[in-house]
C-alpha cells in the first residue's frame, strides 16, 4: 500500500476514503467518456462503418479528450471531489499552455 502514501502525497490528500473516491471518479469518466463520444461522433457523421479507422480514430481521440476534461469535473462534482479535479484540470491546462488564454489561477 505504499503507492496509496505517494499518492496521498503528491495530491495532497488526507485520507484513504477521499483517494477511494478520486480512483473512482477517474474510473467512471474514463469510461463515461469513450459512452458518450459516440453519439457526439455520430451527430458530426463519423461512423466506424463509413470512414477509414486512420481517420476515425485520430478523430475519436480528439473529441474524448475535451469531454473527459469536462466529464472529470462533473463526476467529481458528483462524488463531492469537484475541488480537487478543478485544481487538477487548471495545472494540466497550465502544462499544456493555457494559461496565457485563461487565468487559471
Amino acid at each position: 500500500m505504499k503507492w496509496i502514501e505517494k499518492l496521498k502525497d503528491k495530491w495532497g490528500i488526507k485520507s484513504n476514503f477521499q483517494i477511494i473516491l478520486i480512483l473512482i471518479v477517474f474510473a467512471i469518466t474514463g469510461s463515461l467518456s469513450l459512452v458518450v463520444s459516440d453519439p457526439i461522433l455520430n451527430f458530426i457523421g463519423l461512423e466506424k462503418e463509413n470512414v477509414s479507422s486512420w481517420i476515425f480514430t485520430p478523430l475519436r481521440l480528439i473529441i474524448v479528450f475535451p469531454v473527459y476534461q469536462i466529464l472529470i469535473l462533473i463526476v467529481g462534482f458528483f462524488f463531492g471531489q469537484f475541488k480537487f479535479f478543478w485544481n487538477f484540470e487548471k495545472k494540466m491546462l497550465k502544462k499544456m499552455g493555457f494559461s496565457k488564454y485563461f487565468n487559471l489561477d
